[in-house]
């Protein structure tokens, strides 16, 4: 009896602590796993550090085409829009539909995998600025 109590009390503190996203838990080990398998070959999180692709520190609220030194396609570069959530859903489920001329060829076609890894990416990121 009493442990049945303190499981149910357990329970109930984790279900009712504010502050803490249950949904977005398991996205984090998930985004951050599916970021380095693949995007990382491309693109850092540390700012300034451009490879392939442009850092994506700040990534969410960032203009696009916007990183110094960074090498973008003449088609990113000229597009001008900023980075949100459903921008990069989209762009991330298929670049060359959304930015028509971009050197981007990844595309992540799972739902679940783009939302972890958009996930992960807003974790560096607060209105464009790094948060980490």
């Amino acid at each position: 009896m009493k442990n049945t109590h303190l499981t149910s009390a357990f329970v109930l503190s984790v279900l009712l602590c504010p502050g803490v996203s249950r949904a977005q838990e398991p996205a984090a080990p998930e985004g951050e796993r599916l970021f380095r398998t693949r995007c990382a070959s491309c693109h850092s999180l540390n700012m300034g550090e451009n490879r392939m692709g442009p850092h994506l520190s700040g990534l969410v609220g960032r203009t696009a085409g916007s990183v110094e030194g960074a090498r973008y396609s003449k088609a990113l570069g000229a597009s001008g829009f900023v980075w949100d959530e459903e921008r990069l859903a989209a762009y991330l489920n298929n670049p060359r539909q959304v930015v028509p001329g971009t050197t981007m060829s990844v595309s992540i076609r799972d739902e679940t995998q783009r939302s972890a890894i958009i996930s992960y990416l807003r974790s560096f990121s607060t209105d464009g600025e790094a948060v980490r």
